[in-house]
């Protein structure tokens, strides 16, 4: 047995002579532009994972990469051998463990604009945003929970169809009724895709990342969405009345009217940028 794990551990080494014997063959201009495109790759992999869960694991990741490094330089057979069986073991893991990732990275590539938009003038635009800051700082008033999701480039169908259906114009009066206390669709959000309200009573997902301050199932749920998506999600807070927008996963606190106007604005490509 122990014939045959220094045998496989000897493979890698010569794996391992075989790169680096690749690397001092090839031309130094070419090694400088391979080194680069690598170092540009696991740059953008840290910018990604910046501040999720998934960096955690990406440090212990490291540490075992490391681990595995020493061993194959020095031969070490029984820390090779088990290393063996704990990269097996991610290899499975990995996708598993970092699925929420990868479903965001794969997305951001598919919204890359390598077309130009196809989206609604910018007059329905100027008029659905009119409508939705028009019913949040009236929500905000009567300190009435809401939560809103305006789909941008990423398809919001798969959470659109766990709620009620509506299709219909967006307009203050409508969102008002929809938040309305008593109405059979209050609670869970409205997605609205360009100029209609698609659906209310919509259950979204809640963000895993632990969030400060007494915040609630709306306000994680506004995070969750736009962890999965490009979407902009407006939230406000039964309790204080507080208006807050999520994007990317990040939540900001306290919007005055004027700066959700503009942020909606610059967002949906209405009107002139901040």
């Amino acid at each position: 047995m122990g014939t045959d794990i220094g045998g496989k551990v000897l493979g890698i080494s010569d794996k391992s002579y075989y790169l680096l014997d690749n690397l001092k063959t090839t031309s130094t201009s070419l090694l400088l532009l391979d080194v680069l495109i690598v170092a540009v790759f696991f740059y953008l992999i840290y910018l990604f994972l910046y501040e999720t869960r998934a960096l955690r694991i990406l440090y212990g990741l490291f540490v075992i990469l490391i681990l595995m490094t020493v061993g194959q330089l020095f031969n070490l057979v029984l820390l090779n051998w088990i290393l063996k069986y704990v990269g097996a073991v991610l290899v499975v893991a990995i996708p598993v463990v970092f699925q929420p990732e990868l479903r965001g990275a794969l997305e951001k590539l598919g919204r890359a604009k390598f077309i130009g938009d196809r989206s609604f003038i910018k007059e329905h635009k100027d008029a659905v945003i009119d409508a939705v800051v028009g019913a949040v700082y009236s929500l905000s008033a009567s300190k009435t929970g809401g939560l809103i999701v305006l789909q941008r480039k990423t398809g919001l169908r798969e959470y659109a169809e766990n709620g009620n259906r509506l299709n219909s114009e967006v307009s203050a009066d409508i969102l008002l009724s929809i938040f309305f206390p008593k109405s059979p669709l209050h609670d869970g959000a409205v997605i609205i895709v360009d100029d209609k309200i698609v659906a209310a009573r919509v259950i979204l997902p809640v963000t895993a990342t632990r969030v400060g301050g007494n915040l609630g199932t709306r306000h994680r749920a506004a995070i969750g969405i736009t962890e999965n998506s490009d979407a902009v999600a407006i939230v406000v807070s039964e309790d204080s009345g507080i208006v807050s927008t999520a994007i990317g996963g990040k939540l900001d606190r306290r919007i005055p009217e004027d700066k959700l106007r503009n942020k909606l604005k610059r967002l949906l490509g209405a009107g002139k940028d901040e």
